[in-house]
């Protein structure tokens, strides 16, 4: 259907359209799913969470379910500073979604990496603006170029996860503009977003879901947006406010708000009807352009789990894997005989937590790379040494087999009553049981309910164990039929996923014996939401723990040491901030013994943000993962051995310490979370205040040299041509190595003396280019208006002031090779 068309067709139905119906596209049926109207053929819109992977639920009787492809997280997409390759990413994931019966795929997340201890830093891009603006704009491209649509979240300001549902991000104009609104008018104003999703804070005292400054004025005003402006899932709080504020769509359904109450609202003129028709207006485009409103459903078309996609998956890894410190060149690993491998991370990849959480069908960990690379010409042996958890992981479905049914995990059993009495609604067999919402069978009420899951759980070690839940509602542990574990929470609460209490215990098992596990969760009807994780570790007491001093043996024996360490899945995740930036559990104890028996240690971490590094000086070489989705293990290990040359940059400053980054002091807050570092995001703090960071923004190291030369361009330039002959700048980028290798080539802008502080620097062009040893290629920029101009406040407009501006060239904030000075009239 062409635009044309769709229009006319829009204006057909809004013409024959009850007032009840146009509410009844206000909000979802369900979790996923738009109101259909049969006798006006229009059909659901389904929607997925992601953004670097299809989630799917359980089970469903109106779309295909199953695992997708787990490609790596946001932090990595930005890491690979490649916006040609995330495109190709979203083409994929496009296919993905499309396969699984889905219109939109909820992401990309493009919320500025403002606090290391965030708890969706993994699903963001970046501290920078202007790259997580340019890695959003390819990936909504690519995504809506194959037929699926995007939901630009979460706008604006959702920053953190500490009191997200009720937090109010206190914040100046300027800062506004500049550092957390300027992403988002990016990618709205070069690919359009089929959808925008609103976020759950507060910014200056309003909800963004019924914020008409951020929605109507400044993203369809300002910004001429054309979709549907959605809430996050549960951030809608008023009728009245919301709609006429720009919030199109409330999810999930049925609806709290946009029901009844707002067709009453109309009728006895409380609110404009005008509001009400703009918002259908909006929505019956969505429809259009996901082919809702064609005669017949379009087939899914698309493919999941492609050894394309998994090859894709894994190129991106190799792309974003960033290389921190390499000293005496000790990396890559090349004619080594014996390797120890080491660390609680070697043996599997993790991953974030949280709504974005892909289950894929496979996931290759580092050690499982190394094997696969080295073969039987290196000896490689492998001790834990510590755990990477704090409250100990989920249990692995690999230890647990279900009572009825084949495969792994729990046999589960459905009740349409919190007593368990009868027989079950359904049942069916799920892998992990984990769930944040649960997804129940079609037809059962979400107001009582209970779930039993059965399994036969077998131990790997002999020794002391923990079972720990986290819950709402009521869970019930019982072994060998004893009940060990009772967990209630409180009826009500406002954390971000609900009432949720935790309670543990310590159990001695025997290796290789089998126990019959259950779990009986219920929900009473005057209990609220619904939320489950069953964790379950090996857990020594500290006293008879010997795994780092079996470490630091193997270290002493081998050639090379190579430290597996970071963050367990689920550690990152929407719902809570991590409690500081160390490492879990004793692994900064394990690298500091290790390389103290082995100069020659190699960190590989896995971390979604920032981590303090206290070892950083005692090993040789630090390698950053980031989450590098299923094939993770296969791309570490090509980078490790050289059959990857790295090429990763980081798009977040690591700091020295907790206490030098910019948030410090400002966060968390509480009812207020005052943004008062500014403009000083990031490298721009630490580069205006000239505080050094133990890795700058942009820093990556590369096993080849990359020279910088010949920097070109003009000495003046006029302001008012700036948009249409903007500013063209050339340098020379040389491989003077010995081996192929790609550098990010980076341009950032100084305003030498303006009438407003302006950050020391600003990232306004990069490029990542690939080169064969002794080649050289020019890279071109072209700097537009907005490349020289800063929000000014008192004029509410963006400004650029006559003067010298410098344009710095480089390989991160702290490596400037080139400069030139441009003159500005």
């Amino acid at each position: 259907m062409n635009n044309i068309d769709m229009e006319r067709r829009i204006n057909e139905l809004l013409a024959q359209m009850t007032l009840k119906e146009k509410v009844a596209l206000l909000s979802g049926i369900d979790n996923w799913r738009t109101a259909a109207i049969p006798h006006l053929g229009i059909r659901s819109v389904v929607m997925t969470d992601g953004p670097h992977g299809v989630r799917t639920e359980a089970t469903s009787d109106y779309r295909p379910v199953g695992p997708a492809t787990a490609f790596p997280t946001g932090i990595s997409m930005a890491a690979s500073w490649d916006p040609a390759l995330i495109e190709r990413v979203a083409m994929a994931l496009a296919e993905e979604t499309r396969a699984l019966g889905c219109d939109v795929l909820l992401g990309p997340c493009v919320n500025i990496v403002r606090v290391p201890l965030a708890g969706r830093n993994f699903e963001s891009y970046a501290e920078d603006p202007y790259l997580a603006g340019r890695i959003g704009v390819a990936w909504v491209k690519g995504l809506q170029s194959k037929g699926v649509g995007a939901s630009l979240k979460h706008y604006a300001c959702n920053n953190q996860e500490f009191e997200r549902l009720r937090g109010d991000s206190v914040l100046d104009e300027r800062t506004l503009r500049e550092i957390y609104l300027a992403q988002f008018e990016m990618v709205v104003k070069e690919a359009q977003p089929w959808t925008v999703m609103c976020s759950y804070n507060r910014i200056n005292g309003v909800y963004a879901s019924q914020h008409t400054y951020l929605l109507r004025d400044i993203l369809k005003g300002e910004w001429g947006y054309e979709g549907a402006v959605i809430s996050d899932w549960g951030a809608n709080h008023t009728v009245f406010e919301s709609v006429a504020g720009g919030l199109d769509l409330e999810m999930p359904g049925p609806a709290k708000y946009y029901g009844q109450l707002l067709q009453e609202a109309v009728l006895t003129w409380q609110i404009d009807p005008q509001w009400v028709d703009d918002a259908a207006r909006r929505m019956l485009q969505l429809i259009a352009r996901t082919g809702k409103l064609e005669a017949e459903d379009s087939p899914h078309e698309g493919a999941v789990n492609t050894p394309e996609h998994q090859a894709l998956a894994r190129e991106l890894a190799e792309n974003a894997i960033t290389l921190l410190k390499n000293e005496g060149d000790l990396l890559p690993l090349e004619g080594v005989r014996s390797v120890a491998v080491i660390g609680p991370n070697a043996l599997e990849t993790p991953s974030g937590g949280g709504s974005s959480h892909v289950v894929p069908p496979y996931s290759v960990g580092p050690l499982e790379g190394l094997r696969a690379v080295f073969g039987a010409e290196v000896q490689l042996a492998y001790e834990q040494g510590s755990d990477n958890w704090e409250d100990p992981p989920i249990l692995r479905s690999a230890l647990v087999t279900p009572t009825q049914g084949e495969g792994q995990g729990f046999y589960v059993e459905y009740f349409d009553n919190a007593a368990f009495a009868g027989d079950p609604v359904a049942s069916k067999v799920e892998e992990a049981l984990a769930f944040w919402w649960l997804p129940l069978p079609e037809g059962m009420s979400r107001d009582e309910f209970g779930v039993r899951y059965t399994a036969t759980l077998t131990a790997e070690q002999s020794g002391r164990h923990i079972f720990r839940l986290l819950n709402s509602s009521v869970a019930r542990l019982y072994l060998d039929g004893e009940l060990i574990l009772e967990n209630e929470a409180p009826p009500l609460g406002h954390s971000a996923l609900g009432p949720q209490v935790g309670a543990q215990v310590y159990v001695t098992l025997e290796a290789g014996r089998s126990y019959d596990l259950r779990v009986d969760y219920s929900k009473p009807s005057a209990m609220d939401f619904s939320a489950l994780y069953l964790q379950f570790a090996y857990a020594p007491p500290p006293e008879a723990d010997d795994r780092i001093a079996r470490a630091v043996a193997l270290a002493r024996e081998a050639e090379v040491a190579v430290i597996f360490a970071g963050f367990a899945t689920g550690y990152e995740s929407e719902g809570g901030d991590r409690p500081h930036m160390g490492l879990p559990n004793r692994q900064d104890e394990l690298i500091a013994a290790v390389a103290a028996a082995n100069p020659k240690t190699v960190v590989v971490v896995n971390a979604g943000a920032p981590v303090a590094m206290p070892w950083v000086d005692a090993v040789a070489a630090v390698v950053l993962a980031y989450y590098p989705g299923m094939e993770g293990g296969h791309a570490v290990a090509r980078v490790l051995t050289g059959q990857v040359n790295p090429s990763g940059k980081l798009p977040v400053t690591f700091p020295v310490r907790y206490e030098d980054n910019p948030s410090y002091g400002h966060y968390p807050g509480g009812r207020d979370v005052r943004y008062g570092e500014g403009l000083l995001v990031g490298y721009r703090y630490y580069d205006t205040k000239g505080i050094a960071p133990l890795f700058p923004f942009g820093h990556g190291l590369s096993y080849t040299r990359f020279a910088l030369s010949a920097l070109v361009a003009p000495e003046i330039a006029e302001i008012a041509a700036l948009d249409e002959t903007p500013v063209e700048v050339a340098v020379t980028v040389t491989n003077i190595g010995s081996r192929p290798g790609a550098e990010v080539v980076q341009l950032y802008v100084r305003d030498v003396a303006a009438s407003l502080m302006r950050p020391q620097k600003e990232l306004k062009g990069f490029a990542k280019v690939a080169l064969q040893p002794g080649e050289s290629r020019t890279v071109a920029f072209a700097l537009d208006r907005r490349a020289f101009a800063f929000y000014d406040p008192y004029e509410r407009a963006w400004v650029v002031e006559p003067g010298d501006f410098e344009l710095l060239v480089g390989t991160s904030s702290w490596d400037i090779r080139a400069q030139a000075t441009v003159t500005v009239k």
